[in-house]
């Protein structure tokens, strides 16, 4: 299959995520490597939305660290229950943050964000990894990212 995203921006969001969806599974169905399936599901997320970053963290012990992503550099490590990823992980919901100034203890990898939605991939009851996306601009995301990003970590969630 060739690698590349068919991609109409005329679409509204949800047509571009429910065309967005198939190609990332069958841009990683069959490929048995995780880091493989996160980084393409992470350049499609970026090159299809132009978000400002995306990205994976993944639990191992008790940190979040970082995978696969695609923006500028970000932070390595990110402990239980601080900053937005790091609540996510600790209840185990997506957060959508409509100003990252004002949730309490937030992370500033990168003072240009200034929006984000955190999505925890769940696997077997556990957090696993969660999808991390920032936006340079305020109130970025909506309860429609909301509805198919966590559709996307359902599918994630076969990766790990």
């Amino acid at each position: 299959m060739a690698e590349d995203l068919l991609i109409d921006r005329t679409l509204s969001k949800a047509q571009q995520y429910q065309s967005l969806l198939p190609q990332i599974e069958a841009l990683t169905g069959g490929e048995p490597d995780q880091v493989a399936n996160l980084a393409n599901a992470m350049a499609a997320l970026k090159e299809t939305f132009g978000f400002f970053w995306v990205g994976v963290y993944v639990v191992k012990n008790d940190e979040l660290v970082l995978g696969p992503f695609q923006g500028p550099v970000a932070c390595t490590r990110i402990r239980h229950g601080k900053g937005v990823c790091g609540s996510s992980w600790a209840q185990a919901r997506t957060l959508l943050v409509p100003d990252v100034e004002q949730f309490p203890g937030h992370i500033a990898c990168s003072s240009l964000s200034k929006s984000e939605i955190v999505v925890p991939i769940i696997k077997e009851g556990s957090v696993v990894a969660v999808l991390d996306v920032d936006s340079d601009q305020l109130n970025d995301f909506d309860e429609t990212d909301q509805q198919y990003l966590e559709q996307l970590c359902q599918r994630m969630a076969q990766w790990f």
